[in-house]
């Protein structure tokens, strides 16, 4: 079943592909509560900005720093926030990463576009 993801400010159609988005239940280092995370979106509805914080940050008990890199989705018709692209995706590469110790941030990971739910409106069509 298809469904529609619209800014829930403004009301524009984000254009967000189903067949893009990612099972609930996939595990990622940044989490998934809350929010629905897809592996491409149209870039054309969207404004990207790039957020770099020098503080603390916690996103689950085993995900945390001290330098935040990441970019906020924001609605390119009405500008309100609606989520951000974390780097933490399926790797790009099938390698084995860094003197053979498993994936790390060495390896390049694809982006995954993470919406918070509370910013959309999601009709099933």
């Amino acid at each position: 079943m298809a469904s529609a993801y619209s800014c829930r400010e403004c009301g524009s159609n984000l254009n967000l592909n189903s067949g893009y988005a990612y099972p609930p239940d996939f595990y990622f280092e940044a989490g998934n509560k809350g929010s629905v995370s897809f592996s491409a979106v149209d870039a054309t509805r969207f404004t990207f900005e790039k957020e770099d914080k020098i503080r603390p940050f916690f996103e689950t008990l085993n995900y945390w720093g001290i330098q935040r890199k990441r970019t906020k989705i924001k609605c390119s018709a009405c500008a309100r926030l609606l989520g951000y692209v974390y780097d933490d995706g399926p790797p790009l590469t099938d390698s084995p990463g860094q003197f053979h110790m498993g994936p790390s941030q060495v390896i390049p990971r694809a982006p995954r576009y993470r919406f918070k739910t509370k910013a959309l409106t999601i009709t099933s069509a």
